[in-house]
């Protein structure tokens, strides 16, 4: 790429670049057609989906529940992080569409490091309503109001806004004066930090605490509830009884999963599988912004007898 050589020169004073050049998947750039094809269709999947499952809760009555409201949430944030990653994904798999400028790489990170933290607020919130209406039931209607859910969930965007913001406003004052290729298939923040020459061991130092702060403390937190929540349905008289209670809570320990398994993966690569191939990390980073999307609408489908009933109705076409 020519325009990558003169960009490097143009730049040698250190001065912020105004474009950058994302890789896509270093080392498999004659399979990116090939590899195109799940990720178009786990994306195509993943907004059919979660703006089907908007729709039904909108107009379902029944589902105007909190656990609902905040699967809305969910659905709504799956929404954000997958269309923020995969067109920019695709245009490079499909049309070598690499180049970036610096403004729009800085938005792209913005809304994927926001929203992850936002998604990881959501679970936890997930999990505070299945621990009060498995283990205090007589008040989940006062506890779990309308005015609760909706401060939990501005709750969840605010923490994730303050944190990434300082994020942003680090990279800007970092030189990029290297080479200006970033080894991803979307703005992730180390990938950008990695290339800056001057001292970014701040943005590093913040990355890890900011992490710890979210991930670390949600996923402490959603384990010593289920701790609660196993203690409270272990307690319940009959195996009917404790089999339907926890069945409540099977398709957020699907979602726990689904979205927290490649974070640990990548972290534990990045830090640790120095012998692992580049584009194994750059593909696990890159599927978690559209499998769990596709798959949480999905599960939640399966597993909630309204939404299913519901989303047979819509596919069938009878007015409802």
């Amino acid at each position: 790429m020519p325009q990558q050589d003169n960009l490097s020169t143009g730049n040698s004073a250190g001065s912020d670049p105004s474009v950058f050049f994302l890789s896509g998947i270093p080392g498999l750039e004659a399979m990116h057609f090939w590899i195109s094809i799940p990720f178009c269709s786990m994306f195509t999947v993943a907004i059919l989906g979660n703006f089907t499952l908007l729709y039904v809760m909108k107009t379902e009555p029944s589902l105007h529940k909190p656990m609902y409201y905040f699967l809305a949430m969910l659905a709504i944030v799956d929404l954000v992080l997958s269309t923020t990653t995969m067109p920019k994904t695709l245009s490079i798999f499909w049309f070598n569409s690499r180049e970036i400028s610096f403004n729009a790489c800085l938005v792209q990170m913005f809304f994927l490091h926001s929203f992850f933290f936002m998604e990881s607020g959501v679970l936890l919130a997930m999990a505070f309503d299945r621990y009060v209406a498995i283990c205090n039931p007589l008040r989940y209607a006062t506890i779990l109001t309308n005015s609760v859910i909706a401060k939990m969930g501005l709750a969840a965007l605010a923490r994730a806004i303050l944190l990434v913001v300082p994020v942003l406003f680090l990279l800007r004052r970092l030189p990029f004066c290297l080479s200006h290729v970033i080894s991803h298939c979307y703005c992730e923040h180390m990938a950008v930090v990695k290339l800056a020459c001057a001292n970014t061991s701040i943005n590093t130092i913040y990355g890890i605490i900011a992490t710890l702060l979210v991930v670390g403390l949600d996923l402490m937190i959603i384990a010593l509830s289920y701790v609660k929540i196993l203690r409270t349905v272990l307690s319940l008289a009959s195996k009917e009884e404790q089999l339907k209670a926890f069945s409540t809570c099977v398709s957020h320990l699907c979602a726990i999963f689904m979205v927290y398994t490649p974070v640990v993966l990548t972290s534990i690569i990045h830090r640790f599988g120095h012998q692992v191939a580049p584009h194994i990390h750059i593909l696990i980073a890159t599927v978690y912004f559209v499998f769990p999307p596709m798959m949480n609408p999905i599960v939640y489908g399966v597993k909630t007898k309204q939404i299913r009933d519901r989303v047979r109705l819509l596919f069938r076409g009878k007015n409802f």
